[in-house]
């Protein structure tokens, strides 16, 4: 898929011709197709990025390890994966994209696994006592006199996955957003007929679209 991206915003343009062109939105249905593909294989980039930075954070001495900066990093790469499989977005990633993928291994199981680590990290705990125990400090058995002395508040900590489990995260990412790619070059198509068949007056009436890019 044709991407011309400068960090900050990434362009597909179909059938443009020489010199500068006048950029207006669309918002046809084919339109909304293209633009949540896009989105999607902007999440998998973000989660590949992430892993990989991760794997540098992870190929340090534990003693040289910044313990904020690797959850930090693998809960981003969780919630940008999951959003790709939200059922908010039209036209979202679903089970079959996994399952169609050329990848061997228990690969359902390890993306419903991620799915359910990114589930725990978005949806609010019902259950106060799943995240957090609360304790009471008694006076030691030897003691004579028995009391509670005080009140211990224990937080459960998020487990970090592994160096397999990062790259395993980031290669199935790589992978989805080659299918998607190929499911984008296809809908640009439909996007560029579409377009052709619009009124040309009012697209030249309509405002400029501003892509970001000097």
């Amino acid at each position: 898929m044709p991407l011309c991206q400068d960090r900050g915003t990434t362009s597909m343009e179909r059938g443009v011709v020489a010199g500068t062109p006048l950029t207006v939105a669309l918002d046809t249905p084919s339109a909304r197709i293209l633009a949540d593909q896009a989105s999607i294989i902007n999440d998998l980039q973000f989660v590949m990025d992430s892993c990989k930075r991760l794997l540098d954070e992870l190929a340090k001495p534990q003693e040289d390890r910044d313990g904020v900066v690797p959850q930090a990093l693998w809960s981003s790469a969780l919630v940008a994966y999951g959003r790709c499989f939200s059922k908010d977005r039209r036209s979202g990633l679903a089970i079959d994209d996994v399952q169609n993928l050329p990848l061997q291994g228990a690969v359902m199981k390890f993306h419903t696994w991620v799915i359910g680590e990114c589930d725990k990290l978005t949806a609010p705990s019902a259950d106060p006592f799943e995240a957090v125990t609360i304790g009471a400090a008694l006076a030691p058995p030897g003691q004579k006199k028995r009391r509670v002395e005080g009140i211990a508040v224990f937080s459960t900590s998020r487990v970090l996955i592994d160096v397999i489990g990062v790259r395993q995260l980031g290669g199935l990412a790589s992978e989805l957003a080659k299918q998607t790619a190929q499911k984008a070059e296809k809908q640009q198509h439909a996007v560029l007929t579409d377009a052709q068949q619009l009124d040309i007056d009012a697209l030249y009436e309509s405002p400029p679209l501003s892509t970001g890019v000097s």
